[in-house]
């Protein structure tokens, strides 16, 4: 019942939703819906959601087979492939304009890598061979533009000159690495890793773990740190609910495809603690606190967070049986979305949150940061996940 109703709402709902934000006139899709549904058709399109929009579609083609899907994949593909990459200087914008001029021309790490990542899905699921060559330049460009001793840096110009990280900084810091960053580097290299199997990509990977075991966890207090200047000193008492469970899952998924043993060994007791860690401290009232800033925590219930809880409370029954209430946990939570984060009114899709009183947050159904990545794969997820279990 579960998945069924997942999947349910990932074809009559989230897939329809996204398509008729496509944009025929100047390629992509549209940046921008307010919280009044108002489409702006000549807002600034954010090259993030490009690239997610475009990993969104491959990866429901390869779960539905479905032609549509491939069209709406290629479609994301296109217009990355044209306007989204500077031809000049190499790497991808953060923002263009509508008609597909570079507007924002920062070059984050972060841009990259979810570049990367969809880019390797789209070969996946197209076969597209430039899709793959696209995303080995953009790998090559972290590598060697986006790196120092310690690990990667994150914000640049135009010119991969570094500058001032104030798009991945929150809370009153400017970091110059952020675990959000360094999260979805691996992310991106698990999907290139699994379609290439180069060795060189497996090493990243390995480095990327001994980080997260080394410098991003706290084992004394059982959570991530979240900002941190560039030698991994932690900048800030910030524990974010959503991003340790979203580690929880995105860091086993690399495991198994890695296939080390002894990274699995090493890394597995890490992860299973941050799921019990956020079972035990964020999972209230039937959904995930945001986080806590110096103890206090913000009760907003965002929409990402609901989805990743989903899929890292599955992925921690999944991992250890005998908990059976974190299945518990994820189906309730999915509860808490149907009821208070997915929009009902017809043209939209999910609100951005919902306060502590579960009344949706007045902000946009669509912009630079808000697309089908994150509910989109919690569907994906719980689809393929509980197949497997049934």
């Amino acid at each position: 019942m579960f998945a069924e109703e997942v999947k349910q709402h990932l074809t009559k709902d989230i897939i329809p939703f996204w398509q008729k934000l496509k944009d025929e006139t100047y390629g992509g899709y549209y940046g921008y819906l307010g919280y009044d549904l108002e489409l702006d058709k000549k807002a600034v399109k954010g090259c993030i959601l490009n690239s997610r929009i475009l990993w969104f579609f491959s990866n429901a083609y390869m779960l539905l087979g479905e032609e549509g899907m491939l069209a709406s994949a290629k479609h994301a593909f296109n217009f990355l492939k044209e306007y989204c990459i500077d031809r000049e200087n190499g790497g991808v914008y953060w923002s263009l304009t509508f008609e597909g001029k570079p507007c924002d021309t920062t070059k984050h790490t972060y841009n990259q890598a979810f570049a990367i990542y969809a880019l390797s899905s789209y070969y996946d699921a197209s076969g597209d061979k430039e899709a793959l060559e696209i995303a080995e330049g953009l790998y090559n460009i972290i590598e060697t533009k986006c790196k120092d001793e310690y690990g990667y840096l994150e914000s640049f110009n135009i010119r991969f000159e570094p500058e001032d990280n104030d798009k991945l900084s929150e809370n009153g810091v400017i970091a110059q690495k952020t675990m959000n960053t360094l999260l979805h580097v691996f992310e991106a290299y698990t999907e290139l890793y699994r379609v290439t199997q180069k060795d060189c990509v497996a090493e990243q990977l390995k480095f990327m773990l001994d980080i997260v075991a080394n410098k991003i966890y706290n084992q004394k207090i059982g959570r991530q740190e979240v900002f941190f200047d560039r030698e991994w000193n932690s900048l800030i008492d910030l524990y974010s609910y959503g991003h340790d469970i979203e580690t929880a899952w995105l860091v086993d998924r690399g495991l198994e495809i890695l296939d080390d043993k002894e990274y699995t060994e090493k890394i597995s007791i890490i992860t299973k603690e941050i799921t019990e860690n956020i079972y035990n401290r964020a999972y209230v009232n039937h959904s995930l606190l945001n986080e806590a800033e110096n103890g206090f925590q913000d009760t907003t219930r965002v929409w990402w967070v609901q989805a990743e809880a989903v899929v890292g409370f599955i992925n921690g029954w999944q991992k250890t049986p005998e908990k059976a209430e974190y299945l518990k946990a994820a189906e309730d939570i999915w509860e808490y979305i149907k009821t208070f984060l997915v929009d009902k009114r017809n043209g939209s899709e999910w609100f951005w949150g919902a306060d502590k009183d579960n009344n949706p947050l007045k902000k946009p159904i669509v912009e630079p940061w808000k697309c089908p990545y994150h509910n989109g794969r919690m569907c994906f997820e719980v689809i393929r996940r509980m197949k497997d279990a049934s």
